[in-house]
């Protein structure tokens, strides 16, 4: 299991990964784990967890700097990123009780009343763009809800996955509570079929889910899947065009386009899609792509060649079917796996980049005819996962945001996740949730007792 730096193509290191009696032995020691941590309270757990945090802060230049070594993420991004971890944990510690305290029901019994308990170990399948955030955003709340956690990560982030396991346990958290499988994905059915394994929790494509999600109900497991998406950005004819232009560069290029929640579709009303254009493209053209490690430059490479390829395939498929290239739209001569910010004007239903996730940074625009018409190219999407809506009128788009199929829409503002609300989507986005009261009640049981 090899860790590549994808800004200069050189070998971090190389990672053996864990034979089967050692899975066999990390996830009896999981289970085990499982049967005292249950029992801790909620101020213990919450103790260790603001820990975690203060563990997150302490050493955020160490880690940050192995986020970006890793996957290619620019070191101010990385450094945010852990920053994030730490105030999701902060969050949890402080909530959690409050989220899963028993509920009283009033029935004919002397006392009826419902409780929230945790269910066991719970495998996460996690990504490597955001190698900390994503394990995290899970972790937080399933150790405060008194489970614990099953780390299978991205093979090209292997020293993240150890550098998260060894926190927890610098934070004082018992062995066993997040323990951090070092295999491929071929071991993932297998650790789904596993008997200590009672759910699991998956952030990665839409493929990915659906194989999961297969296996998972074969053995009746819980899961929560996240599958990322084709975000619509619409851009009403009433919105600040410049300002507009100014978020949607924010909005599809956060960690160089590779988000699933980075607007990928840019959908402008006609009278004001020519100056949108002319906008967006400067913007563009004013980013700094580089050595992530320089805090100069604002976009580093993408995390593997094959994404690379892979995106760079879109855009070619996409120009063959008459999309336009206004600026980018090849790679940059060099080392590392960097990629020009590129705008594509001219897209439209059925070419790759409005029908497909598109992990890099390239932007494309899409016109549509009014209002009406903008909804319905937003929602002409397998995807589901988040949208934000651009207006001068804030009760307007409030009222267009109930029109969008989507787990989350903002109005005048990029879409983002927060711990205090529930992150997730649906169609080919996923199911379920995470962060907030309602992630945190994913992976309970939801018990009813009644006392006469």
């Amino acid at each position: 299991m090899k860790a590549i730096n994808p800004a200069t193509e050189e070998l971090i290191q190389d990672y053996s990964e864990h034979g089967d009696m050692e899975v066999e032995q990390q996830l009896s020691r999981a289970q085990l784990a499982f049967q005292s941590w249950r029992r801790t309270t909620f101020a213990e757990r919450a103790a260790l967890t603001r820990e975690a945090a203060r563990q997150l802060r302490l050493q955020c230049a160490r880690h940050a700097q192995l986020i970006t070594e890793e996957m290619g993420k620019p070191i101010a991004a990385a450094e945010a990123e852990i920053e994030k971890c730490a105030r999701n944990c902060d969050y949890c510690a402080k909530h959690t009780e409050l989220f899963l305290s028993n509920r009283g029901i009033r029935t004919e019994g002397s006392r009826s009343f419902v409780v929230y308990e945790p269910l066991g170990p719970i495998l996460a399948v996690m990504p490597w763009n955001f190698p900390f955030w994503q394990v995290f955003r899970f972790a937080a709340s399933a150790l405060m809800a008194g489970n614990v956690a099953v780390l299978k990560h991205s093979s090209n982030v292997p020293g993240c996955a150890l550098a998260i396991e060894r926190l927890f346990l610098e934070a004082g958290f018992p062995h066993g509570v997040m323990t951090t499988l070092l295999v491929s994905s071929d071991a993932v059915p297998g650790l789904i079929r596993h008997s200590s394994i009672r759910g699991v929790t998956l952030t990665g494509s839409d493929k990915a889910g659906a194989a999961v999600a297969s296996e998972a109900g074969k053995q009746i497991k819980k899961a929560v899947l996240e599958l990322g998406g084709s975000d619509p950005f619409i851009v009403l004819a009433d919105a600040d065009v410049a300002e507009a232009a100014r978020q949607a560069v924010r909005a599809r290029m956060l960690n160089t386009g590779q988000s699933c929640i980075a607007a990928k579709r840019f959908i402008i009303e006609e009278p004001i899609a020519d100056a949108f254009e002319r906008a967006f493209a400067n913007e563009l053209e004013k980013l700094r792509v580089g050595d992530p490690m320089d805090r100069a430059n604002d976009l580093g490479p993408l995390a593997r060649p094959d994404l690379l390829e892979d995106l760079h395939a879109q855009v070619k498929r996409s120009m063959r079917a008459g999309a336009k290239v206004r600026t980018g739209g090849r790679r940059i001569p060099c080392k590392g796996y960097f990629y020009h910010p590129t705008l594509l004007t001219g897209v439209e239903p059925g070419m790759p980049v409005f029908e497909q996730e598109t992990f890099g940074p390239v932007a494309a625009v899409i016109r549509a005819r009014n209002t009406d018409h903008a909804i319905a190219l937003a929602n002409a999407t397998a995807y589901g996962l988040a949208a934000s809506i651009w207006t001068g009128d804030s009760i307007r788009g409030e009222s267009l945001a109930h029109e969008i199929q989507a787990g989350s829409v903002f109005v005048n503002e990029i879409v983002k996740s927060d711990p205090r609300l529930p992150f997730g989507g649906l169609k080919r986005s996923g199911f379920g949730r995470e962060l907030s009261e309602f992630g945190t009640r994913e992976f309970v049981n939801i018990k009813t007792i009644w006392i006469k």
